[in-house]
């Protein structure tokens, strides 16, 4: 659903422009319209991000991608990308290589992640045992299709698009736009909009190395 929904997005600026080019014949479009309506409350989403980490009853797949959602802001189109190499175990810290450099991992979310990549599924055939992707799908050697990773997670009662709404806007609140960027696999741009309208006191902040 969220890959569509972003597919439909990036679609409509091409088709404008095929219009005023003169290549299509003029046409009007209906305006777009957000499915999602507004992120999660800032208490929702914490509520979900502990439910969904200490509730065993879900399945183990759907409650790692659900705490990559709503804990990293990652899209589901991201979350199936993600191979096993992109868990990091350095010593006695776990990090999540999302962007540079890796986002560390708290506990439990370091627990569950791990104990999940113990117990990956659909790996029985004999072409997907040596899978590295992170969400083995049931096609061989390929990820999931992203809406089906995003039906999982909303089976936990975790809504995708909103609830990466909420996590990304609480991000750009507690760090600078362009760290949140870079460490989430964000495009500047993206952060500096969502820092601008969640009134951020990050607005003046200049990217670049601070410790000289």
């Amino acid at each position: 659903m969220e890959h569509a929904i972003s597919a439909n997005t990036n679609l409509r600026p091409f088709l404008l422009w095929t219009a005023i080019t003169r290549l299509t014949r003029r046409f009007d479009l209906p305006a777009t319209a957000s499915p999602s309506g507004k992120p999660l409350p800032e208490r929702d989403r914490m509520a979900l991000l502990g439910r969904v980490l200490t509730d065993r009853a879900g399945p183990l797949r759907s409650r790692a991608a659900a705490v990559i959602l709503l804990l990293y802001a990652q899209p589901v189109s991201r979350i199936t990308r993600l191979t096993i190499d992109d868990i990091i175990r350095d010593g006695d810290q776990v990090l999540l290589r999302l962007g540079d450099p890796p986002s560390p991992m708290p506990e439990p979310v370091a627990a569950l992640l791990l104990e999940y990549l113990g117990q990956r599924t659909n790996m029985r055939t004999a072409t997907n045992r040596e899978s590295r992707w992170l969400f083995p799908g049931r096609r061989a050697g390929e990820p999931p299709q992203p809406s089906t990773l995003s039906t999982l997670v909303q089976a936990l009662g975790v809504p995708s698009i909103a609830g990466r709404a909420a996590a990304i806007r609480q991000h750009v609140l507690d760090l600078p736009a362009p760290v949140v960027a870079t460490a989430l696999g964000y495009h500047q741009v993206t952060t500096a909009r969502l820092a601008a309208e969640s009134g951020t006191t990050w607005s003046n902040y200049a990217p670049g190395d601070h410790r000289r």
